[in-house]
């Protein structure tokens, strides 16, 4: 299984630099492999909220891009559901005070390492930052270097 955070989701919805590479590397996966949390749902909701907020988009295409959203989630990706043990990770992951996680962060890695994911892909530099600290295949999965 192969772990997603919001920020690699994220520009399939959004027009960004990576977009376009995001979304080949996303083609070239084996399909029922791919897996998000239910906590990425609420950060690209929040994500949204934050652009209306800014206006920078409209309520309407918020509501637009969140059913996008939901609809490539529910057809191409695992959507896992955070249980105790992943916020005790995480709470366990916050606490390596060097690591400088924040607590979305923390509950992405701690998802993905208890249920053993092969891989971890974010475009967080941060969260790669602290996952390497920790141990964990985190990667950009698309240019640069990880």
């Amino acid at each position: 299984m192969l772990y997603f955070d919001t920020s690699f989701i994220t520009p399939i919805f959004r027009k960004e630099a990576s977009s376009i590479d995001v979304e080949r590397f996303l083609q070239r996966q084996t399909p029922g492999t791919l897996a998000i949390s239910h906590w990425a749902r609420v950060e690209f909701s929040s994500l949204l909220a934050r652009d209306v907020r800014m206006r920078t988009i409209g309520r309407n295409e918020a509501f637009d891009l969140d059913a996008q959203f939901e609809t490539i989630i529910a057809r191409s990706f695992i959507l896992l559901l955070p249980d105790q043990s992943d916020f005790e990770l995480c709470k366990h992951y916050i606490q390596r005070f060097d690591t400088g996680l924040r607590g979305g962060d923390a509950l992405h890695l701690a998802i993905a390492h208890n249920r053993r994911a092969q891989a971890v892909y974010t475009l967080d530099k941060k969260l790669l930052k602290a996952g390497k600290m920790l141990g964990l295949p985190v990667s950009q999965g698309i240019g640069g270097q990880d």
